[in-house]
């Protein structure tokens, strides 16, 4: 009896030993910390690690997480300074640095962060309007952050930064804010398109501007040039003229031609003088007729001379050579014989209606120079080898 009542007790013994090390020994994970009360007083923190605390003296309160914690809050609603009712969501990333502010200096630290947070907000963004508070998250944040970090500081909690994830306006001003800014782009559009057709316009202008400033020049330098040109050209022509007037007048008189080729020549000239369109009335000497008459007498008496015997020269008849033969079947004229047979007798041009005739050209001084018969005259201008 005695020995069972001793195994009983020393079994006893054991397991509370047992659990008395058990309770002495306390492992805290890394990143944590405990709080150990002893008879209900704060007595110390445990760190991460083997622990000992005293077993049935000391009492560890739930472990405090020290690593940076993320919490986001529901959208609260916040008023700003031109009336408008907006729903703010918010987002605290805050840190553990002190267990015993924590659990001693707060119930709830997450609650009491919560609530801080919106009560700051609503001062922060309440002071601003829409349009502001809309472009200022920045601001806002630095605001918050700066607050909540002041007055969580006594617990224990350092407020890392604080993030708006949305602003939410009411629909309506939804609604009017996207036709403002619907109206300010189409503003915006059509202000560039009045510009670009601006720069297009004046672009445009310049373009014909320079191309009429270089069209005007290159017609000046093409004007220019062109009579430069024509200068040359009438220049050269006026040189070749003078040279072949030189030629033509060095010729005749290295030809020395007499008035019979003359008057050829002139009556060559007729009918190239009686084309022009411009020759509505030109005057004929009287004396051509006469000549042609005396021409034609010439060959009709130079065919009866060759086809009969000549007549006898007598009392009354004319002396042979060039001048009898035209008044053969014609009859004399004075001026005539003397013009053809080389004679130093004057040629006077007869009437025509009321007005007198002119001169034949390059016959005018033939009363006064010396003719001579040159048989190479009846060969033509180009045997005698010279240009008429």
């Amino acid at each position: 009896m005695g020995s069972l009542i001793a195994t009983i007790l020393l079994v006893v013994l054991v397991i509370i030993i047992i659990v008395a090390v058990v309770r002495s020994v306390r492992i805290v994970p890394q990143a944590t910390a405990g709080i150990v009360e002893r008879f209900g007083r704060y007595h110390r923190t445990l760190q991460a690690g083997l622990n000992m605390v005293t077993p049935f003296v000391d009492r560890l309160r739930p472990l405090i997480d020290l690593r940076e914690q993320v919490v986001s809050f529901p959208p609260q609603p916040v008023i700003t300074r031109d009336n408008l009712v907006v729903s703010i969501d918010t987002v605290i990333y805050f840190q553990v640095t002190d267990a015993r502010a924590a659990t001693y200096e707060v119930a709830n630290y997450i609650t009491a962060v919560e609530q801080l947070t919106v009560t700051t907000l609503r001062n922060v963004v309440g002071g601003m309007e829409l349009e502001t508070a809309l472009t200022s998250r920045d601001q806002i944040n630095n605001e918050l952050r700066k607050e909540l970090d002041e007055a969580t500081g006594k617990w224990g909690i350092r407020v890392g930064r604080v993030e708006l994830k949305a602003i939410e306006p009411p629909s309506s001003i939804q609604d009017s804010m996207e036709k403002q800014m619907r109206a300010d782009r189409d503003k915006r559009a059509a202000i560039l398109s009045a510009e670009g057709s601006k720069q297009s316009a004046i672009l445009t202008a310049e373009g014909e501007r320079q191309a009429a400033v270089l069209k005007a020049s290159g017609e000046s330098e093409a004007a220019v040039i062109r009579a430069e040109a024509d200068a040359k050209a009438q220049a050269a022509r006026a040189r070749g003229q003078a040279e072949a007037i030189s030629t033509v007048f060095r010729a005749i008189h290295e030809g020395n031609p007499d008035q019979r080729l003359l008057a050829y020549q002139y009556m060559q000239m007729l009918p190239q003088i009686a084309q022009g369109d411009a020759n509505k009335v030109w005057i004929v000497p009287s004396e051509i007729s006469k000549a042609l008459e005396g021409i034609g007498g010439f060959f009709s008496g130079a065919g009866t001379r060759f086809a009969g015997p000549p007549a006898p020269e007598g009392n009354g008849a004319a002396p042979s050579g060039p001048g009898p033969d035209l008044d053969a079947s014609v009859g004399r004229h004075a001026g005539l014989e003397g013009w053809l047979t080389g004679g130093s007798g004057p040629v006077h041009d007869g009437a025509i209606g009321d007005h007198e005739g002119g001169s034949v050209p390059g016959a005018g001084d033939a009363g006064s120079a010396s003719l001579h018969d040159d048989p190479a005259l009846m060969q033509g201008p180009t045997e005698m080898g010279a240009p008429v």
